[in-house]
């Protein structure tokens, strides 16, 4: 499926992970290799721009961090990037330039991107989201199925084995999510779409669509 290869989905050159993702061909690949890629390059930051914080926990002094904010290890705040109030950081994640992570958003094993915002009661987890992709409230990324069977990236009658059972989405760069959407497990949309509020996906978006449900996903002019 060469829609979802990382190179249809992503410009690297709007992330800290560059080259993790460069050494996959799909992103969930990059998914177990996180935690040990945050440690790797966290230790080769530059101490002018960025301060270790507790165990594996580096945040560059241009990040705003709210008093009330939980950030654990390992993790990357990137430059200018906003954690806002009650924003819990479980780990593994790496927050990018000028992201915001919001009230009550949670991260869990995750790439955010440049410019990424999930400002407003968020889940995401064993995901990544493109540069300036933007989560609307309350909309989540669902990371594991209910049968707790491993997933398979659907496309048609294309599918691709993961052999990941934690799972969430692949959103491109510029993706919309509408409020109150549930990205469920293996879900991949494509670069410049939109998603409409309170859709429940799963599969594989079409790039520079609207995708109002499964039977009404329209090709942008």
């Amino acid at each position: 499926m060469k829609e979802c290869e990382i190179k249809e989905l992503y410009n690297l050159e709007e992330t800290i992970a560059k080259e993790l993702l460069e050494s996959v061909t799909y992103p969930w690949e990059a998914l177990p290799k996180i935690a040990d890629f945050i440690v790797e390059i966290g230790n080769k930051l530059d101490p002018e721009k960025y301060e270790k914080k507790g165990e594996d926990v580096w945040i560059a002094k241009s990040a705003k961090v709210a008093p009330t904010a939980y950030i654990n290890g390992p993790a990357i705040i990137g430059e200018g990037a906003e954690i806002r109030h009650c924003a819990f950081i479980r780990g593994k994640a790496i927050v990018g330039n000028g992201a915001v992570v919001g009230n009550s958003t949670e991260l869990k094993n995750v790439i955010l991107f440049n410019k990424v915002q999930v400002p407003h009661y968020n889940y995401v987890g064993d995901s990544i989201l493109g540069y300036k992709s933007h989560m609307g409230a309350g909309s989540i990324t669902s990371n594991v199925k209910s049968d707790k069977k491993l997933v398979v990236i659907k496309n048609g009658k294309e599918q691709i084995k993961t052999g990941i059972k934690k799972f969430g989405a692949m959103l491109g760069d510029e993706v919309e999510i509408g409020c109150g959407t549930v990205l469920n497990p293996g879900s991949i949309i494509g670069k410049n779409t939109n998603i409409y509020p309170l859709s429940s996906v799963r599969g594989v978006v079409p790039k520079n669509s609207i995708y109002k449900n499964k039977n009404e996903v329209v090709t942008k002019w």
